[in-house]
């Protein structure tokens, strides 16, 4: 990405930038003097943030735009090169989720999820990739999560969206190795504190949360601004995302047998609420929010002790797996 003094500023579009990290994301660079391009569905949150963005010193454009539609997509990226002159980097962000067991959770939810989280970030490729051969560089940025690396039990569609996702992203970086001024860069953080999970949809009628350690949005966006400075192919982000990366590679079949019993155990205590299809085919009405409030003092005390917890276990199933071999 150009230095903020070169003759032109930074040119950056972000999709789901109408809240959690992608307006944490927007927010930094702003602050960093980059001209932005903001895109979600929500329009009346994305010129919120748009203007937060314009007060920390950047400019932006507010663009309303359903990822899941290629032809808005595509509109997208011509409106950004019009706007803009050109774009520097694409950071595909948007990301759903439905909570349920498979069967119980209704097939147009497993499908939304899928067209977003996997068809949107192909739709956004697809776009801006012309863009990047024409100027000869650009850098696409995938923003995955810990989903990509191990399946999570009761959300099954999304564990095939960042599946998909992952493979997609790999084969789209051999695709472009001989363009070294185009990057395809993946972001995979632990769980953050986002409004996702109030936004997304509930099958189980239980009251959802993330198990600590917790990550503040705007460590996320840091590290989104790192790699678009300095693009990677992988850059992983929290202890939670590391570990759970080392241990489901050292046992798969165990991580997601004991991680399905551990939320089979939380939804038996948690609160009861009403089930809902959530942000799935509607943006949702609170948005232009970067933090879920996930991140209570009690969590952050024993995200210490979780981080320990997960580096023994992951630790003994590497050796128990080494042994074996």
């Amino acid at each position: 990405m150009p230095h903020r003094d070169a003759p032109h500023p930074p040119r950056v579009v972000i999709t789901g930038a109408s809240s959690g990290i992608g307006q944490a994301t927007a927010e930094l660079f702003a602050r960093r003097g980059v001209h932005l391009v903001v895109a979600a569905r929500n329009l009346e949150a994305l010129e919120e943030v748009a203007a937060r963005c314009r007060a920390a010193g950047g400019q932006a454009t507010a663009v309303r735009t359903d990822v899941t539609d290629a032809g808005a997509v595509r509109a997208l990226a011509e409106k950004a090169v019009a706007e803009l002159g050109a774009i520097d980097v694409w950071v595909s962000n948007v990301g759903v989720g439905a909570v349920g067991r498979y069967e119980d959770t209704p097939i147009e939810a497993h499908e939304q999820v899928i067209r977003s989280n996997l068809i949107g970030h192909m739709n956004d490729a697809h776009a801006v990739l012309p863009v990047f051969s024409r100027q000869g560089t650009g850098t696409f940025i995938n923003m995955i999560s810990l989903g990509g690396f191990s399946a999570a039990p009761f959300a099954a569609a999304y564990s095939a969206s960042k599946f998909g996702l992952r493979g997609f992203a790999e084969a789209l970086r051999a695709e472009v190795a001989d363009r070294p001024g185009i990057h395809i860069c993946d972001v995979y953080p632990g769980f953050v504190d986002t409004p996702g999970i109030r936004h997304g949809a509930n099958y189980v009628g239980r009251r959802l949360s993330a198990p600590p350690p917790v990550l503040d949005p705007r460590r996320v966006a840091a590290a989104i601004v790192r790699v678009a400075h300095d693009p990677r192919p992988t850059t992983v982000v929290g202890v939670a995302a590391v570990m759970t990366r080392v241990v489901h590679a050292a046992s798969p079949a165990l991580t997601t047998r004991a991680l399905a019993r551990f939320m089979s155990a939380y939804f038996q205590r948690a609160e009861p609420v009403s089930t809902s299809d959530g942000n799935l085919f509607e943006p949702s009405a609170d948005a232009a929010v970067v933090e879920g409030g996930l991140r209570s003092p009690r969590q952050r005390a024993a995200a210490g002790v979780t981080a320990g917890v997960a580096t023994a276990v992951g630790g003994f199933l590497f050796a128990r797996t080494r042994l074996r071999r």
